[in-house]
C-alpha cells in the first residue's frame, strides 16, 4: 500500500504526503479495495478500516476531509475552525469545499479522487499547506490561482516559495470533452489536442505558473487514472467505483 509521492515534496522536512492507489484496503468489488468514500455504496465498516490505514500509514494525528462540490470554495483549518470528528468515520468533516488549507501540525488534509486532480501546495517557509480538488469544473473556475492568492493574503506566502504536485488523474490521452465549447473557457483552447481532447495537467501547470509559481517548483505524476485503472480508481473507466485518498500535511514534531 505504498502511495504515489513526489520528490519535490519529499525533500521538505516534516511534510508528509501521498496519493494512495486502489490497492491495500478491505473493500469488495466494485470498490476494491482502498476506497475512502462513504457516499458511493460501499460498506461503512470497510471505509472506516481503509481510512484508518491511510491515517496510520502517514502517521497523522487526524484526517480532515471536505464534502467536495466541484466548485471553488476554500476552507481554512486553524485552531478555531477545525471541525469535530465524524460520528461514524475516523475523520473530521468540514463544510462543503474543494480546497483545504492549514498551518496546523498533525493534520492530514484529504481529498478524494477518481480522475480529478488532487493538487498539493506547500510553503516550506511559512509552513502552510493546501490540498485542492481540481476537476475540469474547478479548473474552469480557477480554483488553483484562488488558493495561491489566499495563501498569499492570509499566510503571507510568496508564490515563488510554493511547491506544487499534481496527482495521478485524467490524462490528455483520455480527457475527451465533446461539449468543450459550452463547458470550457476559451483560455483552455491552446491545450486542446486533436478534435476534442485537453491536457489538464498542462492547464494546471499553466495556471500555477500564471499565479507566480516557478516552473521548477511544479511536479506532475504523469499517470493517467483511466489508462491505469488496474492501479487507480477511475470514474470514467468504471462509473461505479471507489475513491482514492490524496493526503498532505505537516507532521507533528516528536
Amino acid at each position: 500500500m505504498l502511495p504515489t509521492t513526489f520528490s519535490i515534496l519529499a525533500a521538505v522536512s516534516n511534510l508528509r504526503h501521498g496519493v494512495f492507489g486502489r490497492h491495500g484496503g478491505v473493500s469488495r468489488p466494485p470498490y476494491d479495495s482502498l476506497n475512502v468514500a462513504w457516499t458511493n455504496g460501499d460498506q461503512e465498516d470497510a471505509v472506516c478500516r481503509n481510512l484508518m490505514r491511510v491515517k496510520e500509514t502517514l502517521d497523522f494525528d487526524t484526517l480532515v476531509v471536505a464534502p467536495q462540490v466541484h466548485g471553488d470554495s476554500i476552507y481554512i483549518i486553524d485552531k478555531e475552525t477545525i471541525p469535530p470528528m465524524h460520528v461514524r468515520f475516523p475523520v473530521r468533516v468540514t463544510p462543503p469545499a474543494d480546497a483545504l488549507v492549514t498551518n496546523l501540525a498533525g493534520v492530514g488534509l484529504m481529498i478524494k479522487v477518481a480522475d480529478c486532480q488532487s493538487v498539493f501546495l506547500a510553503d516550506p517557509v511559512r509552513e502552510v499547506v493546501a490540498n485542492v480538488h481540481c476537476g475540469w469544473r474547478g479548473s474552469a473556475q480557477g480554483i488553483l490561482p484562488k488558493v495561491v492568492d489566499l495563501m498569499v493574503r492570509r499566510f503571507d506566502s510568496r508564490p515563488e516559495d510554493l511547491l506544487a504536485a499534481i496527482s495521478p488523474s485524467l490524462g490528455p490521452c483520455c480527457a475527451e470533452f465533446r461539449n468543450y465549447p459550452r463547458e470550457l473557457p476559451l483560455s483552455f483552447l491552446p491545450f486542446k489536442i486533436g478534435v476534442n481532447h485537453f491536457d489538464f495537467w498542462a492547464i494546471s501547470r499553466w495556471q500555477l505558473e500564471q499565479a507566480g509559481l516557478h516552473p521548477d517548483n511544479i511536479e506532475t505524476a504523469n499517470l493517467c487514472t483511466v489508462c491505469k485503472v488496474d492501479q487507480f480508481f477511475s470514474y470514467r473507466a468504471a462509473k461505479v467505483t471507489g475513491r482514492m485518498a490524496a493526503v498532505v500535511g505537516w507532521h507533528r514534531d516528536s
